[in-house]
């Protein structure tokens, strides 16, 4: 594009405001201005709706929304604490003519988006500098511009001057005097006024390789950058964990706010496209922290004054806000600096500050600057030199302290900063809720110097393996203020010197300039451990120094350095940079996120950064490679079997296969039971339940509830959902809650356990609409798992990098339709209860049940066979030193990695934990097979693992084996370390032996079948082919490794067998308390009350850790990388120390041997045994009628691996398993048998004859399951954490941050006391901490509420897997119990009819599971002419061969008038899946019956819609109303909105939201009773429904059912009856599905993919049923079955799912019936009539029709019609519909009375019929009805032979009319290809021929035999067709007339009667 070349230019150089020189920049200036005051519409802003990885297009794209720009929100003066405000709106005059307006190009069509031209020479003047512009249209991308420095703010962010003056980049153009002018030029087409504090953002820098990057920040007038969440999850840290500012203190400027997590590494953040570092990192990784703390905002924070911060959106970099008057100072320490402070994504905010407010350039930079930086006050940036990674093996970690912090660039990616110790030195500045704990009056906070010299202090006394903790310091700083204000008041009250304290205080306060010299004293006795560097000028000295001597490798002993820089008056600034490379390591990975964690891992695994690590260990092995190993290996095993391990093991398994499984007596079978503690638990739980209602509060009112109902969600786990759905279905609880009917089925369970995933909100919402309808209901929302995912659906919103599944609690548990919906009641339950116990939880401490004490005062309180056995019992495991511990870590494993941290210091420590763990079991899998060499190779503990696991199922007789639990919180490392294991497994030929399971939230359980068959063989009772282990509880007794990854156990339970728990690889996120026990809490069990498992298996040959440790700790770093495993080949003899680092260091033979041979523990039963469940067969009777209970109590009495929970805890650690840890060396394999005793067997090759156990005796490994919880191996870090004890004398763990969401109130907190029960530490929590902004309960202080408490929320807590399930499903039975009224309504209870009658078919369909209809099979049953449907009891037989009846079988028919009265009904509890009148109304319904709140009451629109057809002979004009909500089922002309069609959706549709077939459901007279609302009935899935009504009637329809769709019929059918009605929906259904077909294919969709079925029902249709088949064997007499109510949804799901639907013609079900046998449902389908509900084929049956002119029985006729043009109709047995008995309406709405005035009004069927001519009185009603209604009742007129005559029926061509139930007829069709039965047997005693058409032909009629005297009758529409047809057919050949023989109906001419003739066969 050219660009119009202005008549005058501006000057170059003018660089002052004023001078200007262009009339048309003032016109457009003018212009512009004017068009802004005339502007009455607010011009939408760019919405930012997604996130991008890169750290700069999250900042970019944050500037385009409109709620983070708050520079045009802030009132100038305010601060910016008042509510944002729109932005004024702003119209740019139209650019001139012919210019370029595309965004990113200048007018003159070049490109200024910084991507496009980072690499282009761009020729920059002097004096001006290259800055970003951001576009709003561009959000994404950086405009280049040329700036006059002077017009930018200089190095303390003011004396910029005013105006501007700039170039373009890219077409040259030069001197741009005003910025309005020169954004108009750049297209930046703003919505706001131009400034340029608000659009001139970053200045650019070239990187390392010259490309122009983004860089710092602009300062405008000393603004800073504003925190932004981060992505998903809280900071994972909690070594130097987010604390301790609560309130009005989290939001001042220069500190993080309350949600910050402190701070994430600034090497995680790349420079550009040359960085190394993955793009993956980029958006949650920080910038650099700078900022400052002066006594004017010491005062703010003080004073209060500072806004509680809003949610921002998203990103971790922080975002400079200018000031809103550029004469108006803004500095960091006004409140509007802090208007930008947001609550975060669950991690940190960065934020980089400085003394008067740093420019700080984004974290992106990773290169030294090409260009002059704006630069602190304090001095210039401090450059971070390259290579600081490699040189120093580990990235320091610079914690800033006090004062200013120098700003950082250069080699970014090398160094970690955080605010976190700022943060805590600040937290500790508040003394208010010190001064309420001791009443002190005018506390005075600990000063700067003396909390900088108690760092030190505490830095000295760590141990080298120590890491820093902030808690700790915290105490530190608690402890000397309590003891300088004491000493302050003894002195006050006494008047008197006192001693000068131990520790430094206030009393004897520390200045400025003795500080240094202190710090120094002090660490000049850790021997260099921590350094101290003094600062003449300003921090950035220090850290240049500090670098430098990290480059000279003179701090290489040097763990912490402290810089202290005390030149300013009264202050100092310091910084604290950890260069230790364990403790940097660990600090700087801890400051991670869970999501930056992972995708730091991911990084590095996809770019093959690991590649090396790999390489480094294929050097090990001096033999070689290990694959080399083990490919020859596998090549020298191929054929034969190599080791006797291996022997055994295939032995037992052939003699499994052969002689059946054998049995395993060392169990014991319990009966079930409630455990008294559940019991306990669920009464106090009724008990809150009903203080709740019996308060003055009225806030539940227990007495309007009729009946309870619950939900349960839970984490979005795949197994913990399998595993819920077996605990709610095997405690019967669906049951006892009246839900569900005798049988569960799967499918029921699952409607009342929700995983909260991205698809969990139909479900709720269907919950909530529940809730709604069901007013009378008391609905129990149970929370499970409760601690999990308490991110704020806010924040969730803003970032939606916090993980798919983040803030669905927030947004479905805490909608506001929960918490007002009076009928809800809200339980959480968790294990770890802390996150909900804040200041500001939602949960009244009075509404806390906590799980009750075993023990008071030394007594038993529940007494139980089980005890048990927790995380503190783990613990007192470790205290005993004359027994093995069950807490354990592997000294050999901790070596290696830290040896290769060193080596490999740019790996993230998962990796190398994982490599090396994965190596470790690898080598030992190879020990054990035979490779003894790789012994060195592998731990002790690794080793001791890997024996146990193979040797363990030769114990047993069925061939139990145990689990070993290898936790991998990444996902992709567990998926390397299962393919890694996996390979080493099959290279070995051990696949038979043990199964490597990777357990992933997200998905299920997948296990080989060799191992599903061994499962199904071990408990013997699974006979289901399809069965699979769906939980790890269905792993019972598998020898496996289950590979359990996911950052966050979800509530798994594991089985019994379980007897390892590996967690050396969780990451060092564990280290707040919920995190720690939640890991620990896997392995919690219980045991038999009998045993000992505290004590452990006695060890007699035990090493010492210490002098394991020896053997590592003390050798040189290469060696003990290179040659880590050589080390545990030093034979030294060791004596066990306190240090438990492993039990199984070195176990003799003797302990060896006794571990596993005494071993009993109770059978396990099947899974889900005992009752019958959806998936595995029920596997023994013992289990039958199980009480409820949970997972704790169902291990106690069954478990096995398919469901069962583990009550019964798994054997504790094997001596056996373990090799003499004595022995390090290849002498393990040379021992003999008696001194190796690996449970029996020695797995080396060179003792075969040793792996025999002795037959006599053979123990099985799980039985001491019951005795003894497993083994728990730790990360030495978590070990020392979770075995230290406080001052307090309570575990370590217990005084860290209880959750990531929350944060310490104050640093100056009281310790936990040992002392204190549940709740009162319950009261603790609640009392010092508060929840971060990411926290779902950050804002319920603002809700209104005087207390803050939701009266209807209860917290259940007890520890993990001790049967809080159990608990509260017992409660919610016992609850059921009290509020039980039943709902009835009488349904129609009647069996089929004519079932004696019914020929034994010569085929049968036999495959009794089929869930759907094979076609094949299902094309060979032959076709059921015999109506069985008890309403037709009245109506003629159908014959379909030859048959001799007897009356008596029929039984006597009913009068006509007892039809209806006394009919059979039963009266039925309505479900909640019932459909309902207009009377019923709920809160649920009310959105469904009209009451939407997008649209108003009643609205709708009335459609025509034409289709001709021609059997009408003329077009055919419907009616359809639609009301507004329903519009989106239709289409409509974009012309005139004229109705085209209706919506048909695809055959291959799969969705589970709707159902795709539209309904019809005809009715007349039933405005009111009619059950329309299927609301429930279609359990809240979308459907289209349509009700058919008479013209006469749709007003009235209308009023009562406003948001229904109606086809309203033609006024010529407002007399006809039913039949019109179907035919017309038929038809008109197909004609629709033509116009469906034709609009689609336009749209590339082939005509037979639309979907072409429609459901026609009755209007009395109220509920559904479906029945249960157990499946026990195909003869009936092993044949049982239930029956349940389900919704209409299921069943058309079901339905529409079939396979080949398209090729039915007709579906149907059965009518539901309390006396259906087993033969009505043996056989699931039938090919027979169906009634009421039909799913109707509308292609298939395009040529057969309804007959528009029948009122009674024309659904029989259909399927007759249906049936002989050769159509499938299938009925589904399995299914049934329940018919309510409506009194009113329906056919009886017809009544046929006499067009006299003075007859009466009943009118006997009789006089239905007259002679033609006669004087007969005429009747007021429909010739067709009166024709059948006579038909039905005086036949015998007509038809004398055939009267009882089944032998010889009457022949009726192409209808069925119902002529009695005392005649008998043969239906047949006259259409060409048509199927009919053979009549070559019948002789006929009649013909009906009913207005036959010209198919009917004298030679059809010529075809059939009549006996003598049979009788004929000929109906026609009048007197001419009569005779005609009596001439065409040939009738009078062989029949007889008479003139007396011709009859009408008794209606008047206008009403054309219908004329008949009979005849006599001749």
């Amino acid at each position: 594009m050219n660009q119009r070349t202005p008549s005058c230019r501006l000057k170059m150089g003018n660089s002052y405001a004023g001078q200007l020189k262009s009339t048309r920049f003032e016109e457009v200036l003018h212009s512009s201005i004017e068009a802004s005051l005339r502007s009455n519409s607010l011009v939408p802003r760019p919405v930012f709706s997604q996130l991008y990885l890169e750290a700069e297009q999250q900042l970019s794209a944050l500037e385009g929304s409109s709620r983070i720009d708050n520079e045009e929100e802030e009132e100038e003066g305010e601060g910016g604490l008042e509510p944002s405000c729109p932005p004024n709106p702003y119209q740019t005059h139209l650019p001139p003519e012919g210019c370029c307006t595309v965004d990113g190009f200048c007018q003159a069509g070049k490109d200024l988006r910084l991507v496009s031209i980072s690499n282009e020479p761009i020729d920059v003047p002097a004096g001006f500098l290259l800055v970003g512009a951001k576009a709003p249209g561009l959000p994404d991308h950086l405009l280049v511009c040329a700036v006059d420095k002077r017009f930018l703010p200089d190095d303390s962010g003011h004396n910029a001057l005013l105006g501007f003056s700039g170039n373009c980049v890219g077409c040259g153009k030069k001197g741009f005097c005003y910025f309005t002018e020169f954004s108009n030029h750049i297209n930046l087409k703003l919505t706001t006024q131009p400034k340029k504090q608000k659009h001139l953002k970053y200045y650019l820098v070239r990187n390392a390789q010259g490309a122009l990057t983004k860089g710092p920040l602009i300062c405008w007038k000393g603004s800073e950058f504003r925190g932004r969440p981060t992505t998903a999850g809280l900071c994972s840290s909690s070594l130097f964990p987010p604390l301790d500012i609560s309130g009005p203190l989290a939001a001042f400027s220069g500190d993080p706010t309350p949600g910050t997590s402190p701070s994430i590494p600034t090497g995680a953040q790349p420079a550009g496209p040359a960085s190394g570092h993955p793009p993956l990192t980029i958006a949650t990784s920080p910038a650099v922290f700078n900022g400052k703390d002066s006594p004017k905002h010491q005062q703010l924070v003080k004073n209060k004054l500072l806004a509680v911060t809003r949610p921002s959106a998203l990103g971790i970099l922080s975002n400079s806000g200018p000031p809103k008057k550029r004469h108006k100072g803004w500095s960091p320490e006004s409140p509007s600096a802090t208007e930008g402070g947001y609550p975060q994504g669950g991690r940190s905010r960065a934020k980089y500050e400085n003394a008067v407010m740093s420019c700080v350039p984004q974290a992106s930079l990773a290169g030294p600057a090409s260009v002059t930086f704006p630069v602190v006050a304090s001095g210039e940036p401090v450059s971070v030199p390259d290579n600081l990674l490699k040189i120093c093996k580990a990235k320091p970690v610079i914690f800033k302290g006090h004062g200013n912090f120098p700003y950082l660039c250069g080699n970014l990616n090398d160094v970690v900063v955080s605010p976190l110790l700022h943060t805590c030195y600040q937290s500790s500045q508040s003394l208010s809720r010190l001064h309420e704990q001791y009443g002190a009056p005018t506390p005075q906070p600990i000063s700067e110097e003396m909390q900088l010299l108690l760092t030190v202090y505490y830095l000295v006394q760590l141990a080298a393996d120590q890491v820093p903790l902030m808690e700790d310091l915290e105490q530190i700083f608690l402890r000397s203020w309590r003891e300088s204000y004491l000493m302050e008041i003894r002195q006050y009250q006494q008047a008197a010197p006192q001693p000068f304290p131990p520790t430094p205080s206030a009393v004897a306060p520390v200045s400025s300039a003795q500080l240094p010299w202190l710090a120094g004293l002090a660490a000049s006795s850790c021997n260099d451990s921590v350094h101290v560097i003094e600062c003449a000028y300003s921090l950035a000295e220090g850290l240049s120094e500090m670098f430098r001597l990290l480059i000279e490798g003179k701090l290489a002993k040097t763990n912490y350095v402290v810089i202290i820089c005390a030149c300013r008056n009264s202050a100092i600034d310091s910084c604290i940079a950890v260069t230790g490379k364990h403790q940097a390591r660990i600090l700087s990975e801890s400051l991670l996120s869970p999501a930056e964690y992972q995708k730091e891992v991911t990084y590095e695994l996809v770019t093959g950064r690991v590649d090396s690590l790999g390489a480094f260990f294929s050097t090990l092995c001096p033999e070689g490679d290990i694959d080399i190993l083990l490919d020859k290996f596998h090549q020298e095993s191929q054929g034969h079997i190599s080791s006797s391990l291996t022997a055994a093991s295939v032995t037992k398994s052939a003699s499994l296969d052969v002689g059946g499984a054998p049995a395993c007596t060392s169990y014991s079978l319990e009966p079930p039971h409630i455990r008294p503690f559940q019991l306990a638990v669920a009464q106090k739980l009724l008990s809150h339940v009903c203080s709740i209602a019996d308060s003055s509060t009225q806030n539940l009112d227990l007495g309007s509830f009729e009946k309870v109902d619950f939900l349960i969600c839970i984490p979005p786990s795949e197994v913990t959902y399998q595993q819920m759905l077996f605990h709610v279905w095997h405690s019967g609880v669906l049951l006892e809650l009246g839900l569900e009917k005798e049988c569960v089925s799967k499918q029921q369970v699952e409607q009342h356990v929700l995983k909260l995933d991205a698809n969990a909100q139909t479900k709720f919402k269907s919950f909530l609409q529940n809730s709604f309808q069901n007013p009378h209901t008391l609905f129990i929302l149970i929370h499970d798992h409760a601690h999990w995912d308490l991110v704020s659906s806010a924040v969730h919103n803003l970032c939606s990098q916090s993980g798919p599944s983040a803030g669905w609690v927030d947004r479905l548990l805490n909608c506001r339709e929960v918490k007002e919906a009076p009928n809800i009641v809200t339980l959480h339950v968790t294990s770890f209860p802390y996150a909900l116990q804040t200041q500001h939880t939602l949960i009244s401490p009075y509404n806390e049940i906590h799980w009750p004490a075993s023990h008071s005062d030394g007594m038993d309180l529940y007494p139980e066979s089980k005890k048990y056995f927790g995380l503190s019992e783990f613990i007192e495991s470790t205290l005993s030193g004359h027994s093995l511990p069950l807490l354990r870590y592997d000294s050999s494993f901790e070596a290696m990695v830290t040896a290769l941290g060193k080596r490999f210091p740019h790996l993230h420590s998962a990796v190398i934990r994982t490599f090396v763990l994965v190596q470790h079991y690898a080598a030992a899998m190879m020990a054990v097979s035979g490779l003894s060499q790789m012994k060195s190779y592998t731990s002790v503990e690794t080793l001791e693992i890997t024996q146990n696991l193979l040797n363990a199922p030769k114990q047993c007789p069925c061939g139990h084996g145990l689990m070993v639990l290898l936790r991998v919180p990444c996902s992709p490392l567990a998926a390397l370390a299962y393919e890694r294991l996996a390979h080493v497994r099959a290279r070995l030929a051990l696949e038979q032996h043990f199964e490597i399971i990777l357990g992933n939230p997200s998905s299920g359980l997948t296990v080989g079948k060799h191992f599903v068959k061994q499962l199904k063989q071990m408990w013997q009772n699974i006979e289901d082919a399809e069965w699979r282990p769906q939980t790890y509880l269905e792993l019972e007794g598998l020898p496996c490794i289950l590979i359990f990854s996911g950052m966050d156990p979800h509530g798994e339970s594991l089985p019994r067998s379980l007897r390892y728990c590996d967690l050396r690889l969780i990451n060092s996120s564990c280290l707040v308390r919920t995190a720690l026990e939640q890991e620990l809490g896997l392995a919690a069990y219980f045991v038999s009350s009998e045993g000992s498992p505290e004590k452990g298996p006695r060890s007699e040959g035990v090493e010492s850790d210490a002098e394991k440790l020896s053997g590592t700790d003390n050798e040189d770093e290469e060696l003990v990388t290179e040659g880590c495993p050589s080390e545990k080949r030093s034979p030294v003899k060791r004596e066990r120390s306190c240090s438990h680092d492993s039990a199984s260091s070195g176990l003799s033979s003797k302990a060896s041997g006794s571990a596993l041979g005494d071993e009993t523990s109770a059978q396990p039963g099947g899974p889900w045994q005992g009752e019958r469940a959806w998936s595995p067969q029920p596997c023994g009777p013992s289990e039958e009628g199980r009480a409820p209970g949970d997972k704790q109590r169902l291990r106690a009495s069954q478990g096995p691996p398919s469901g069962v929970s583990r009550h019964s805890p798994g054997p504790a650690p094997q001596p056996d398993s373990g090799l003499k840890t004595s022995q390090r060396d290849v002498q393990v394999q040379t021992t003999s048998s008696s001194q190796l005793s690996f449970l029996g067997s020695s797995s080396s090759s060179a003792a075969p004859a040793a792996s025999t156990p002795a037959p006599q005796a053979p123990r099985c490994s799980m039985a001491k399951a019951c005795r003894q919880p497993p083994v728990v191996f730790l990360p030495k870090l978590v070990y020392d954490m979770v075995t230290a004890t406080d001052s307090g004398g309570l575990p370590k763990a217990t005084s860290l941050l209880p959750s990531h969401s929350v944060m310490w109130a104050s640093s100056f907190r009281p310790p936990l006391s040992k002392t204190m029960t549940s709740t009162e530490q319950s009261l603790y929590y609640r009392q010092w901490t508060v929840p971060r902004p990411s926290h779902m309960d950050y804002g319920s202080r603002a809700e209104g509420r005087v207390d803050g408490f939701h009266p209807r929320r209860l917290l259940l807590s007890g520890p993990p897997q001790i049967g809080k399930t159990g608990a509260y499903l017992q409660f919610l039975s016992i609850l059921s119990r009290m509020l039980v009224r039943l709902t009835e309504v009488d349904v129609y209870d009647e069996e089929e009819i004519n079932i004696n009658l019914q020929e034994e078919p010569d085929w049968r369909y036999l495959q009794l599971g089929d869930p759907w209809p094979d076609l094949e099979l299902f094309k060979k049953l032959p076709f059921d002419y015999i109506i069985h449907d008890p309403k037709y009891e009245d109506a003629s037989l159908i014959c379909s061969h030859h048959q001799s009846v007897k009356v008596e079988d029929r039984g006597a028919p009913r009068r006509p008038e007892d039809l209806y009265v006394r009919r059979h009904t039963a009266r039925m509890r309505l479900s909640k899946y019932a459909a309902y009148n207009t009377y019923h109304h709920c809160e649920q319904c009310r959105q469904y019956l009209g009451f939407h709140p997008c649209y108003q009451l009643y609205e709708s629109t009335l459609h025509a819609f034409a289709f001709s057809y021609s059997m009408l002979g003329e077009e055919v004009q419907l009616h359809f109303i639609i009301p507004k909500s329903k519009e989106h089922h239709f289409v409509f002309s974009q012309t005139g909105g004229q109705l085209e069609s209706m919506r048909l959706p695809l055959v291959t549709d799969k969705s589970q939201e709707y159902i795709k077939s539209p309904t019809f459901t005809p009715t007349t007279g039933r405005h009111e009773h009619g059950l329309f609302n299927l609301y429930h009935a279609m359990d809240g899935a979308s459907h289209l429904h349509v009700l058919v009504v008479k013209e006469y009637e749709m007003p009235v329809y209308k009023k009562y059912w406003p948001n229904h769709i109606m086809l309203v019929l033609p006024s010529v059918f407002n007399s006809a009856g039913v039949g019109a009605a179907h035919f017309l929906i038929k038809e008109l259904s197909y004609h629709n599905l033509e116009l469906e077909r034709t609009r689609q294919e336009e749209l590339g969709i082939k005509p037979q993919d639309i979907w072409p079925f429609i459901v026609i029902s009755d209007d009395s249709c109220v509920m559904w049923n479906v029945v249960d088949v157990d499946g026990g064997g195909e003869r009936s007499r092993e044949f049982s079955w239930s029956e349940r109510n389900v919704s209409l949804k299921y069943i058309m799901q079901h339905i529409e799912a079939a396979p080949n639907i398209t090729h039915y013609a007709l579906i149907g079900m059965r009518k539901w019936s309390s006396k259906t046998g087993s033969r009505e449902v043996h056989e699931p389908f039938s090919r027979c009539h169906v009634h009421d509900f039909i799913i109707l084929n509308v292609d298939l049956t395009q040529n057969v029709q309804y007959n528009q002119n029948r009122f009674l029985c024309d659904d029989v006729d259909f399927n007759l019609r249906v049936h002989s043009a050769g159509l499938l109709l299938c009925r589904f047995n399995r299914f049934s519909v329940m018919k309510k008995q409506i009194v009113v309406g329906g056919h009886r709405s017809f009544h046929i009375t006499s067009k006299a005035p003075d007859c009466p009004a009943a009118v006997a069927p009789a006089q239905y019929v007259c002679a033609p001519d006669s004087k007969h009185a005429l009747l007021a009603a429909p010739a067709q009805l009166l024709l059948e209604k006579f038909l039905q009742q005086h036949s015998r007129r007509f038809f004398p032979l055939s009267l009882q005559n089944r032998g010889h029926p009457v022949l009726s061509v192409d209808c069925y009319l119902n002529l009695g139930p005392q005649i008998s007829v043969c239906y047949v069709s006259s259409r060409p290809h048509s199927l009919n039965i053979s009549c070559s047997d019948f002789r006929f005693s009649g013909l009906l021929l009913y207005l036959c058409d010209s198919f009917v032909g004298a030679s059809f009629l010529k075809k059939f035999h009549f006996l003598k005297g049979a009788t004929l009758c000929v109906i026609c529409q009048d007197r001419n067709s009569l005779r005609q047809t009596v001439v065409r057919l040939e009738l009078e050949d062989q029949w007889q007339f008479r003139l007396r023989d011709e009859f009408q109906t008794a209606n008047a001419k206008e009403d054309r009667p219908l004329f008949f003739l009979t005849g006599r066969h001749i």
